[in-house]
């Protein structure tokens, strides 16, 4: 269209059918541009879940028999014992008298000291925080500097173990019955147990057993998932044995 000497129309608007071509442009590139954000986007989601599949579940190109039984000893192992933890009723401590619970208590009291530069509470709360952190932290080792699921399905377990450990002194946190490391009760020294600290501080005493619920569930849920993990990694390295 070309505008003769005076035309005062609106030169982004068609004469013959007056469309506006400024904003047809505009609304034309604009849903490129949003669906072009989408599909960038969708990619994106996709590469991460992609790498996160290929760590989780990375099986060497080739297996050795004798490694690869060892671990289904293992596995079996752990999952005896892992459902006996499962089974064992929190509130009676049967899990503090397994022969992990002295493996994470050293954990534990080295927590106390390692928080201890960040105040009163932390270093109540530390010592928990500790022996759940160093499963975690071996999980990660395993998983992401040593390309080695399996193992890292071990440390899930072993931090899901953790966390059906505390339950019971959690739990004990109103009543202060159990025997703490040195023989004596959170009534014999006041301000020894870590949980009536910890829950006095927040001013939950009461929710004690709620708290301690959700500890021994986290655990039992977790470790589950340990189980089906590992189960999957064996599958999968057994399509490979050399």
């Amino acid at each position: 269209h070309v505008r003769a000497p005076g035309d005062r129309s609106d030169p982004d608007r068609c004469p013959a059918c007056g469309l506006v071509f400024t904003k047809w442009m505009k609304q034309r590139f604009a849903g490129e541009t949003t669906t072009q954000s989408m599909s960038a986007g969708e990619n994106s989601a996709d590469s991460i879940l992609a790498r996160l599949s290929a760590s989780l579940f990375y099986v060497n190109e080739r297996t050795e028999a004798l490694y690869f039984y060892g671990r289904v000893l293992l596995f079996i192992g752990l999952l005896v014992l892992g459902w006996r933890f499962i089974m064992m009723d929190f509130e009676t401590n049967a899990i503090g008298n397994s022969f992990l619970h002295n493996i994470n208590l050293v954990f534990h009291e080295a927590g106390h000291i390692i928080f201890s530069p960040f105040g009163y509470f932390m270093t109540k709360l530390g010592g928990t925080l500790a022996q759940c952190l160093m499963p975690l932290i071996v999980m990660l080792v395993f998983l992401v500097q040593q390309h080695n699921p399996f193992a890292a399905s071990v440390g899930l377990w072993w931090l899901a173990q953790n966390l059906m450990d505390c339950a019971p002194y959690v739990n004990d946190a109103l009543h202060q019955d159990l025997v703490l490391l040195g023989g004596v009760t959170g009534h014999d020294r006041p301000g020894y147990h870590d949980w009536n600290s910890i829950l006095g501080e927040l001013n939950m005493l009461e929710k004690h057993r709620e708290v301690a619920v959700l500890f021994d569930t986290s655990g039992t849920i977790l470790m589950i998932l340990a189980f089906a993990w590992g189960a999957w990694l064996l599958k999968l390295q057994f399509d490979h044995i050399a």
